[in-house]
């Protein structure tokens, strides 16, 4: 078997409305359809990338521990367009944990409302094609302020 691409995310959700609310209105996924606790979204690139399923409870507590670190979505071809992202988050109120400049692309990481982490990223190299181990650079301070 071989795996041929990241098909689709699905994530347990506190509160649909303000989740989903969040992944629509600030990072501008495509809600697809909402029904009986959840919600469908994607890009275009295919026929879903993200559901969100209510359950309810506590949002996720941030630390070390075995589980999902973060989601990667590519939000940028520039670093300039990145730096309107990053605009675009603050002026949104979003949780801004950090910046990094991976060699390969320059990322912006996030907390949904319910404490996952998003890496928002923009790809500035394609020097990992050639160096394959390029992605293993140790990251660089980023500021796009």
């Amino acid at each position: 078997m071989i795996i041929r691409e990241l098909g689709h995310v699905v994530l347990y959700v506190t509160d649909l409305e303000i989740v989903a609310g969040f992944y629509r209105d600030v990072l501008g996924f495509a809600e697809i359809d909402r029904q009986n606790g959840f919600a469908v979204f994607s890009s275009g690139r295919t026929h879903h990338e993200m559901l969100l399923i209510e359950v309810g409870g506590a949002p996720r507590r941030r630390g070390m521990e075995p589980g999902l670190y973060h989601i990667g979505f590519k939000v940028a071809d520039s670093t300039e367009e990145l730096r309107e992202v990053y605009r675009e988050l603050v002026a949104a109120n979003v949780h801004i944990v950090g910046t990094a400049d991976h060699t390969v692309t320059h990322s912006i990481y996030v907390l949904d409302p319910d404490g996952n982490e998003l890496e928002l990223y923009a790809d500035v190299s394609d020097v990992w094609k050639k160096n394959p181990q390029a992605i293993l650079a140790p990251p660089k301070p980023l500021d796009l302020t």
